[in-house]
């Protein structure tokens, strides 16, 4: 069974950082990333990795965000610098199933970032 589990979230001061990790347990997984959802917003994609390392960011968190993940734990991490009221939301992990291509998500993480 499949469950993703994640941790990190919370208020923090603009400019500040947080680090969010998520793991993921029951399966060998593919890409894993991030994903955010402003109230009154589509979800949307904030960074992934793949198997073999390479990461893609959304244009607005370029520089500031940085995803990162351990293979042997299954776990994949958001290191959230500069951060700024936009980017408060909820953040859910994502990962495929190598197996199946499935995607699982995370329950999601609350991030509150005030001005």
């Amino acid at each position: 069974q499949v469950q993703m589990v994640e941790s990190g979230g919370g208020l923090v001061q603009a400019g500040g950082s947080l680090r969010l990790s998520c793991v993921a347990s029951g399966s060998i997984f593919n890409a894993m990333g991030w994903y955010r959802q402003a109230p009154g917003k589509q979800r949307e994609l904030v960074a992934t990795i793949t198997n073999g390392g390479s990461r893609n960011y959304a244009e607005s968190v370029k520089g500031r965000f940085t995803i990162s993940r351990d293979y042997a734990k299954n776990t994949v991490y958001l290191q959230m610098n500069s951060l700024k009221p936009e980017d408060t939301a909820v953040y859910y992990c994502n990962a495929e199933r190598e197996s199946t291509r499935q995607l699982y998500w995370g329950q999601g993480t609350q991030v509150t970032v005030s001005s």
